[in-house]
């Protein structure tokens, strides 16, 4: 009959029978894979928590999570209407000021939008460059600037240009093409490793700079993991005060970043914390020698034995120390273990552009096994343009650097920096000592600096406005935080104006304190209605702006607009 079942009814009844049957297995499977899953991903959560208790205690746990409740909630009322409403104003405010600051416009000023329709003169070009390097810009010339500028004389600036020119149009991914490229490059890495003490298994590479070198480091430590181990949940250790590359690596590479208290008094990390956070997933540990914010060279040597202990790669971020660490003690100085004669390390990263006086962008990664550095390379056998394989970041590098870097290290030799050490650690003692015997107790020094940054706060006065008014001195100096302070980062040039420096210092000390006394009674210049008071300045407004609040957003946000700004022509 139409719509009736083609089935004979004896075979329908069996079918029928079989399905009854077997339903009651399906649901049992589907039930077992739903608990196995249930009980994995509550395994998983679960070992995460326990690994964070371990690491961080019951009370550092619970204090992490109150944090970042604190964090989340002060977000979301931001994330409201009105107040978002306001956030924006404000920033767009102060988006307006920092491209008044940073761009030049109005009368005389030529924005050069599009190529021109015929190329200009030599004599054009060379004009129009010579107004450029006259912009109002910092005097780092004069010393008057916290690091940025690591200048190795004029002699040493004149080596580098002829050999910029020599090498001008050679690229590090063609050996082929420039040979004295390549065994420049490796000779660099070399003599680097040399300074450091390395095993002859030993291998490096150079890089743009100090943050790829340390991107490369997290990444070749990630890998060995990944591939030795299987670890598909990195994490690394660090100080809270290792250099934020750090966090830029685990924000590019997928590691997860745990940040370890330092040791209020010393400033260096603690070790006994840092050792608790090791778990499987641990790919890498840090210390530095010496650290950005404060200057202080981490216990290096007992952060080794937890290496060791551990079995976890152990890298030391010497950026900043560079060519000065290795030389302190030839220079006559106190000195710390830090380098490749402690089993523990694994790798080093070290500037050459920094005290070493090569050209800007130019660093070393040290490996203390050749296999180690393979970790970090690229290599494609399946491109159509053919097989592919760069050693770092870059693809094409810029050979002139090289050269330029090849040439600072032969110029200067190891008497050289032996000589620039002795001056720049003297002027960094010059400037601790003049702090503490006669700025006490309105600023002191934090920690016990070794190398060539001071850093100091004070208990009494707003040490951001003490930044501010070195500002209007002409010094740009570095504003720190957690805790509130600020440091001088000093170089060959600084000892050029390290009495002025010291003077100025006071003077603002002074300028500061009586601001503070206009504010408890008459404002300074003003008749008690504190019109006369002065306003604060960029550094205490920012970073006073940033101490208050749980949630950086804000700050971000002005971080970004100012990159932003950077780009408008």
């Amino acid at each position: 009959m139409p719509g009736s079942s083609r089935v004979p009814i004896s075979l329908r009844t069996f079918t029928s029978k079989h399905r009854a049957r077997a339903a009651p297995y399906l649901v049992l499977n589907l039930d077992l894979v739903r608990n196995i899953l249930f009980i994995w991903f509550l395994l998983k959560y679960l070992r995460r928590v326990i690994r964070q208790i371990r690491g961080r205690g019951i009370l550092g746990t619970c204090s992490d999570g109150y944090r970042e409740f604190q964090r989340w909630s002060y977000g979301w009322i931001l994330s409201l209407p009105w107040y978002k409403a306001k956030i924006k104003l404000e920033l767009e405010q102060t988006m307006k000021k920092l491209e008044d600051k940073l761009v030049p416009k109005g009368p005389g000023v030529t924005r050069y939008l599009a190529l021109p329709k015929s190329g200009w003169t030599d004599e054009q070009v060379k004009a129009e460059l010579q107004k450029l390097s006259e912009m109002h810009h910092a005097e780092w010339e004069k010393g008057r600037v916290s690091g940025a500028v690591y200048h190795g004389g004029n002699d040493l600036l004149d080596l580098q240009s002829e050999a910029y020119r020599m090498f001008s149009v050679s690229n590090p991914l063609h050996p082929d093409a420039f040979p004295g490229v390549r065994k420049m490059e490796a000779e660099i890495v070399a003599m680097v490793l040399d300074m450091y003490h390395a095993p002859s298994s030993a291998g490096g590479a150079t890089t743009s700079g100090g943050t790829e070198s340390i991107l490369m480091a997290c990444l070749a430590a990630r890998n060995k993991a990944y591939h030795e181990r299987g670890v598909t949940e990195p994490e690394m250790v660090v100080p809270t005060t290792i250099h934020a590359a750090f966090d830029k690596a685990g924000s590019y590479f997928g590691i997860k970043v745990h940040h370890i208290a330092i040791d209020p008094l010393t400033l260096k990390v603690d070790t006994k914390a840092l050792d608790r956070m090791i778990n499987y997933n641990t790919i890498l540990i840090a210390g530095s020698a010496p650290n950005f914010p404060h200057g202080i060279i981490d216990d290096i040597a007992t952060l080794s034995r937890i290496a060791l202990k551990r079995r976890v790669p152990f890298h030391v971020d010497a950026c900043l120390g560079s060519f000065l660490v290795p030389f302190l003690e030839k220079a006559g100085f106190p000195t710390e273990p830090f380098d490749f004669r402690l089993k523990g390390v694994t790798s080093i990263s070290c500037d050459t552009h920094k005290y070493g006086f090569a050209p800007k962008g130019n660093s070393v990664i040290m490996y203390r096994t050749k296999k180690l550095r393979q970790y970090q390379y690229f290599v494609t056998a399946t491109w159509p343009g053919g097989v592919y394989a760069s050693p770092s970041v870059a693809g094409s590098r810029a050979g002139s650097l090289i050269a330029g870097t090849w040439a600072s290290l032969m110029r200067q030799g190891e008497n050289g920096y032996i000589s620039s050490c002795a001056s720049i650690v003297t002027t960094r003692q010059t400037i601790e000592t003049a702090i503490r015997e006669t700025l006490a107790p309105d600023l002191y020094i934090l920690g016990e600096p070794k190398v060539s940054i001071v850093a100091f706060a004070s208990r009494s006065l707003n040490v951001y406005e003490v930044a501010d008014v070195m500002s209007e001195m002409g010094w740009h100096l570095n504003a720190l935080q957690d805790p509130p302070a600020v440091h001088i980062a000093c170089t060959r040039l600084t000892g050029e104006a390290v009495q002025a420096f010291v003077g100025d210092l006071s003077e603002a000390v002074k300028v500061v304190k009586l601001r503070g006394e206009g504010e408890k009674g008459t404002a300074i210049g003003g008749s008690g209605n504190g019109k006369g008071m002065a306003k604060k300045g960029d550094t205490a407004a920012l970073y006073g702006v940033a101490g208050s609040l749980p949630n950086k957003s804000v700050v971000e946000d002005i971080a970004i607009g100012f990159i932003d700004t950077l780009y408008k022509a």
